[in-house]
């Protein structure tokens, strides 16, 4: 008896240890925090309600804290403060350090859908991720995919040519449908195709999942697990919709695995695998059977991820670029030139050289990802304190990165508004700061297939200009932003009139 007693006296002074030191840390947070600059929070609900507001006008919201409040800047939501950064100087401090690589509460929201994935993961299993995937962007792996770049654009280009008679195309799912075909037969070594039902419910799974993530992060109240997934319509259809995208994975990866032979991965430019053409799943596959690094539920995961990732953002670039192309026809001409100087009369497809020799297509591809970044934010949590301009930045904080904002700060980049590709040329980098422009993010942690995503814009444009003639419907001027995971419009469309060009 009394030695129960003991056992539970001392089990209830450790546990009032843990709260009060709980307390102290949580004080010395928020203490912490206060002292940053940022638009007076309301007592209990911080910035609840400036946060909570239509789409329309959250992005402008968030521009103004940015000019108001530049660099750096606290909203809060309830008792829980996020810093917001829209300086290159203050992102490189985060991102340069391997230790700030654990991503931010808003990617929880994608959990259920991309599991522990390498979007989400961090420390050891992040890096023996990372460590996989990485020959997946090998150079003689990306000559691989050229043949699935030229097989999609060719199945690009005829849909587009039944769009010329139209007054104006909605590019937006066509550029989806484009990416999304070419990163599953990437990633998965599967070519989809609309008319399968199976492929068709996996592509509408996939379009709708997207904008029902952002829904939820607007709104605190959804915040909670069991709520959002077990009390709401919402919530409801998103666990259908995962389940519907984790199939069709689950099956892919079955089919896969039966007819799989292992290969030694080698990473040197002569030696890398060449036998077969390798998707991503093949290397994690590997992993799974040579090293066993990786199990049957990590390969869901970053396939998933890939499919996801891959597609999404690619697509959302590609459709504003197709917009600023048809608004500047000078530049238009000019790569139009720039291609006929590489390829000529000729049908054939460029090469990887041929593409990567595409500088002033890249100038422009840049530009465009300068003013309309296709990620607009990205965040982290701080996993030690650190100073910046100043302030002491707690441990545990959030930190959400406004490259929408970066890539308009007045400091780094004149006249911020103007599309002006010649920004990129080689003289004008020179001094830039090297984070003042990051649609890939940077640091450690930075997109893992740009490149990748490169090639298949440069390819899409390419063969899209040889083609076709753009001319403007929306501009810059007439379309209204919001943020998501990626940049949409409010009505989620671009338009551009396409017209067959003549020789």
């Amino acid at each position: 008896m009394l030695l129960a007693v003991c056992f539970a006296l001392v089990v209830g002074f450790i546990g009032i240890l843990y709260i009060v030191n709980y307390i102290v840390e949580f004080s010395r947070f928020l203490r912490l925090m206060r002292k940053l600059p940022g638009p007076k929070p309301l007592p209990v609900f911080g910035n609840l309600f400036e946060l909570v507001c239509h789409k329309e006008l959250l992005l402008g919201k968030i521009r103004q804290w940015s000019r108001n409040y530049a660099p750096m800047y606290v909203l809060s939501a309830f008792c829980f403060p996020a810093i917001n950064i829209s300086g290159p100087e203050e992102f490189e401090i985060i991102a340069s350090t391997p230790k700030n690589i654990k991503k931010s509460f808003v990617y929880e929201f994608v959990r259920r859908w991309l599991g522990d994935s390498l979007l989400i993961t961090t420390g050891s299993k992040w890096h023996t991720r990372r460590k996989i995937l990485t020959p997946a962007f090998h150079f003689n792996i990306l000559q691989q995919f050229l043949g699935v770049f030229h097989s999609e654009t060719d199945r690009l280009v005829e849909t587009l040519k039944k769009e010329v008679d139209k007054p104006f195309t909605d590019v937006v799912p066509i550029m989806s449908q484009f990416t999304l075909y070419t990163i599953a037969e990437t990633a998965m070594g599967v070519k989809l195709n609309i008319e399968n039902e199976e492929d068709r419910i996996y592509v509408e799974a996939i379009h709708e999942l997207g904008p029902m993530v952002f829904y939820r992060l607007a709104r605190p109240w959804l915040y909670s697990y069991p709520i959002y997934y077990y009390a709401t319509p919402r919530g409801y259809r998103e666990r259908k919709l995962i389940e519907k995208l984790h199939k069709f994975t689950e099956n892919i990866i079955k089919e896969k695995f039966e007819k799989f032979e292992t290969f030694e991965n080698t990473q040197g430019d002569d030696n890398f695998p060449q036998k077969k053409k390798l998707a991503l799943l093949d290397l994690l596959l590997n992993a799974k059977m040579i090293d066993g690094v990786i199990d049957d539920e990590g390969i869901k995961d970053e396939v998933n991820t890939f499919m996801f990732e891959g597609h999404d953002t690619t697509s959302s670039a590609l459709s504003f670029i197709l917009m600023m192309l048809a608004v500047h026809k000078k530049w238009q001409d000019l790569i139009y030139e720039e291609i006929m100087q590489t390829s000529g009369e000729s049908t054939e497809y460029p090469s990887l050289k041929d593409l990567n020799d595409l500088k002033l297509m890249e100038r422009v591809i840049k530009e465009s990802l300068r003013v309309f970044p296709a990620v607009p934010f990205i965040g982290r949590i701080l996993e030690d304190d650190i100073h910046v301009n100043g302030y002491l930045l707690p441990k545990g904080a959030s930190v959400h990165i406004h490259i929408f904002d970066i890539h308009k700060n007045p400091k780094y980049w004149d006249d911020p508004e103007k599309f002006d590709p010649d920004r990129f040329l080689p003289d004008n980098c020179v001094n830039r700061h090297p984070f003042a422009y990051v649609p890939f993010s940077a640091g450690p942690r930075n997109c893992i297939g740009q490149k990748f995503s490169m090639l298949e814009m440069k390819m899409a444009i390419f063969a899209i200009l040889k083609n076709f003639v753009l001319e403007p419907q929306d501009t810059p001027e007439s379309i209204k932003l919001v943020p998501d995971l990626v940049l949409r419009t409010t009505d989620e469309k671009l338009r551009v009139k396409f017209r067959l060009r003549t020789k």
